[in-house]
């Protein structure tokens, strides 16, 4: 193709089967009136009746059984039996219920059982040589969590359903105690009871029996088990505060495993895919849509909580709460190179910020399905785009960079944040790339393969760039190279964007631009309606391009 292109002045114009458990409650009902009056008339005959009902439904669960090898197992881990609960009637149990009959009848099929209501026995417990039965807070029959693992913790399932029952028998006691106290006006300033006092007492004595620091012995088991286990068992925490204080320790663990495991059992934490399923990220509650390869311990939680500055990813609500206490961040390390209103962009290099850069590409992989790169983000620089308030910079989305592209690629990664979407963030981002682009006097192109949505955001912006283009152009030939040039956008991508447009035709040995006057009006209209709230400022950029590392 050539680079010189004639430009004519011419204008080119779900359905279910219906099918409910109520239609056999109905035949059921219908079947035990017409029975029931059959039993009026002879109870001989609703005897031989039932036998027969008996003997028919002990062939189906034997047929049952021989069709399904494996029968479901109950929530205990135990398989049910297989002998009929049916007996059989004798004259002197004429008014057996033929309801009660049916409905054991019925029995080998395989009832609908909720989510919460069985275990998924393919997961097991991640504690070397852990059989995953019991639980820490003793009120379960298995795990498949170090959180909620016995042995992890140093002890034995009936050690767990002891100390169950002796967090119960306390929690009784301090329930009796405080409705023993409602009847006392509950005012701010009032003076503690006497047994408040006495318990107050108490505490300062237990702790005042600690000891004063570990003997010899003491260090060397310590270290023998440490040496032996590993990172695979909990430290041994005898002897290291008083009894008092470890009690506490150990009710806040039991507790926090107790919570665990009503979201495993609502549905909140996965099992088994090791897929992150939603994050807390600030004030937002973001579900994800692609596997990240965040570490076995936290993405088994299938709920993460991360800092919104640091982007350090926890486990709990309290841990964040913690951290957001102590954390010192308000806005990603590095440069701030733009700032335009509320809405910065930071340069961040890979090599200096390597943990923060490792973090965010984990978060971006929860919503990129292409997205190889987590961790070697040494040759990378990050820019990352935040929108400002009073309580810091908050993030909106990033796009990567090779520091030194053999290909010429302006972006390697781009990713808007789900809560930013559809509000003009993506083609601001895609604009800061080609300005980037632009000062280093460089033709760019993002590198390839794009996601689904970022395809969309480039066919976008790249649609936009030429119709801008074009509106502005009064000559009578156009070339490729000289848009490229201005734009910094890749002839390839030019040529692309024309002929998805329909305004690439060649005619008579040349290649025509056809000026389509309704796109660039419908541009127009959009651009005026939209106005300049998003857009990138030239002239608020504060860059240098860095130089080869």
């Amino acid at each position: 193709m050539g680079s010189l292109l004639n430009y004519p002045l011419r204008t080119a114009g779900s359905s279910s089967d219906g099918t409910e458990d109520s239609d056999f409650s109905a035949d059921l009902e219908h079947t035990e009136v017409s029975d029931i009056a059959r039993v009026r008339r002879s109870s001989t005959r609703l005897t031989r009746a039932s036998l027969r009902l008996s003997q028919s439904s002990q062939a189906d669960l034997k047929q049952g059984a021989d069709r399904d090898e494996t029968p479901p197992r109950t929530p205990t881990g135990n398989a049910p039996s297989s002998e009929s609960d049916i007996e059989v009637s004798s004259p002197s149990n004429d008014l057996l219920s033929l309801k009660e009959a049916a409905a054991h009848d019925l029995s080998h099929r395989p009832k609908r059982r909720r989510f919460h209501e069985s275990y998924n026995f393919n997961m097991k417990c991640p504690t070397p040589g852990c059989n995953s039965l019991g639980h820490l807070t003793g009120r379960h029959e298995r795990h498949f969590s170090i959180s909620g693992c016995p042995l992890y913790h140093n002890l034995s399932a009936d050690e767990c359903k002891v100390r169950a029952s002796t967090r119960d028998k306390q929690t009784e006691e301090r329930t009796l105690s405080h409705r023993q106290d409602e009847n006392r006006h509950s005012t701010r300033n009032q003076a503690p009871t006497d047994r408040q006092l006495r318990y107050k007492e108490k505490v300062t004595e237990l702790r005042r029996k600690r000891n004063s620091g570990l003997n010899k012995e003491q260090k060397e088991k310590y270290m023998e088990h440490r040496q032996s286990h590993g990172t695979s068992r909990e430290p041994l925490l005898e002897n290291i505060t008083s009894d008092y204080d470890l009690e506490l320790f150990r009710k806040a663990q039991a507790r926090a495993s107790d919570d665990l495991e009503k979201l495993r059992l609502a549905g909140q934490v996965s099992e088994g895919s090791n897929m992150i399923k939603t994050i807390v990220f600030g004030r937002y509650e973001l579900d994800t849509w692609y596997h990240s390869p965040y570490p076995e311990e936290y993405a088994r939680l299938g709920r993460l909580y991360m800092c919104e500055f640091c982007l350090k990813y926890m486990k709990s609500q309290t841990i964040l709460r913690r951290h957001m206490a102590k954390c010192v961040w308000k806005h990603p390390p590095g440069d701030e190179i733009y700032r335009k209103g509320n809405i910065s962009v930071f340069e961040v290099d890979g090599k200096k910020n390597k943990i923060y850069c490792q973090n965010l590409c984990l978060l971006a992989k929860l919503f990129l399905d292409h997205k190889t790169l987590y961790y070697d983000v040494e040759p990378f620089l990050f820019y990352v785009m935040t929108e400002a308030d009073n309580t810091g910079c908050h993030l909106v989305g990033y796009f990567s960079k090779e520091k030194n592209s053999f290909l010429n690629y302006n972006v390697s990664c781009i990713l808007t944040m789900p809560q930013y979407m559809r509000q003009g963030y993506g083609k601001m981002l895609i604009d800061f790339s080609y300005l980037l682009s632009k000062v280093e006097e460089k033709v760019g192109s993002p590198e390839r393969p794009l996601s689904d949505l970022g395809l969309i955001s480039y066919r976008s912006y790249w649609k936009e760039v030429l119709l801008r283009y074009l509106n502005n152009f009064q000559g009578k030939e156009i070339s490729i190279k000289e848009i490229s040039q201005e734009t910094a956008v890749n002839p390839v991508d030019i040529v692309s964007t024309l002929q998805s447009l329909q305004m690439l035709k060649y005619w008579k040995g040349k290649h025509l631009v056809l000026k389509r006057q309704d796109l660039i009006d419908d541009w127009k209209a959009k651009e005026t309606k939209r106005g300049n709230g998003k857009t990138i400022d030239p002239t608020a950029l504060k860059w240098t391009p860095p130089k080869g590392t």
